[in-house]
């Protein structure tokens, strides 16, 4: 197969030139140490990965009670940047680049994770389901931020920011999508508040857009991407009809703000939704936002390469392949057999 474009060079910004056009996605592995640092085997994981276009690491917590699985690592202790400095070293040492994807869980986490204190969210709500990667424990009720509490987590999320750069990373990935507390504060199903940051799009929109301003000012606009997820379809976020209009002033605000990209969340982005006018969440993104978009969502690669040159995207984003093909940029350069992913793949940390 011919996949000339995919594996040709991409402008991310004036300082990042990426070897292709594909992505590595962030993906959840849970082998990080007790104290959340990242270990020696998760630096062999990504360095052996340095050939993608761009590596965007695990969802990466930015502050203790930002917690909501086991033994993600975090980026707000000394230990937890020097670990990660480790793993940029190594990526820049096989010419890749690396972004690190920050995280706040919101309400899907649990009081197990958070010396008993109540998730927090956009609202008050509760969650029913069996809590990933933790046995016996079930999601119940989180609780309202305060304004001030709103406040401590933006300028949390700047510090993260920071530390990322100062971990070596070349940018951050604001993971806003998939149910997580960016994403809480945009749905009309998690976000019942009434005051600046409730009620009407611009509002529902103003925490990530505060989030993305923050980072900006810490380390610039160009380092700062962000993932998103329109279509509700993950930890119990139900869909509303008015939630595109949240999302469309989003993206029209975004346009105005030089970030390096915008990156869907999307399992299966081959889905349409019904809240978004029947489109996918990539079609949707694509239709008010300007500037570089990364896909993620089962595309394989001659689609995904397909999709590029008819401007869908720009960036493919794959997940999976990667946790089974370690030189899965060398494999398809060289045309050689991609070796499919298996479930018990993610036993271990190859």
């Amino acid at each position: 197969m011919n996949l000339d474009l995919l594996l040709s060079p991409f402008q991310l910004n004036k300082q990042i030139r990426l070897k292709n056009r594909i992505v590595m996605a962030p993906m959840t592995r849970n082998m990080a140490n007790d104290d959340l640092s990242p270990t020696a085997l998760m630096k062999d994981y990504y360095t052996r990965r340095a050939d993608a276009g761009l590596i965007i690491t695990e969802g990466t917590i930015i502050r203790a009670d930002a917690k909501g699985y086991s033994n993600v690592p975090g980026i707000f202790t000394r230990k937890q940047i020097e670990s990660w400095r480790q793993i940029t070293d190594a990526v820049h040492a096989n010419s890749g680049h690396i972004f690190s994807q920050i995280w706040h869980l919101g309400r899907v986490s649990h009081p197990h994770f958070l010396g008993g204190q109540l998730p927090i969210s956009a609202s008050e709500t509760k969650m029913t389901g069996k809590v990933t990667r933790a046995e016996g424990l079930y999601y119940g009720t989180s609780r309202a931020a305060t304004l001030d509490e709103i406040k401590d987590i933006i300028n949390s999320y700047a510090i993260a920011a920071k530390n990322a750069i100062d971990a070596g990373f070349d940018g951050i990935e604001l993971h806003g999508a998939n149910g997580y507390l960016i994403d809480q504060f945009l749905h009309y199903h998690t976000n019942h508040r009434t005051d600046a940051y409730g009620g009407n799009p611009e509002n529902m929109a103003r925490f990530a857009l505060d989030v993305v301003k923050a980072c900006g000012e810490a380390i610039g606009y160009e380092r700062v991407g962000l993932r998103l997820s329109p279509g509700a379809y993950l930890n119990e976020i139900i869909g509303d009809s008015r939630d595109a209009l949240v999302f469309k002033y989003l993206l029209e605000q975004l346009n105005h703000l030089p970030i390096a990209y915008v990156h869907t969340g999307n399992f299966n982005d081959k889905i349409t939704f019904e809240e978004l006018n029947s489109q996918t969440m990539t079609r949707f993104i694509r239709t008010h936002y300007k500037g570089t978009l990364i896909a993620c969502g089962s595309y394989d690669f001659e689609e995904g390469q397909e999709k590029i040159k008819n401007n869908d995207f720009d960036l493919l984003g794959i997940g999976r392949p990667f946790i089974a093909n370690p030189n899965l940029i060398h494999q398809l350069h060289n045309n050689e057999i991609i070796r499919p992913y298996e479930a018990t793949m993610l036993q271990t940390l190859y």
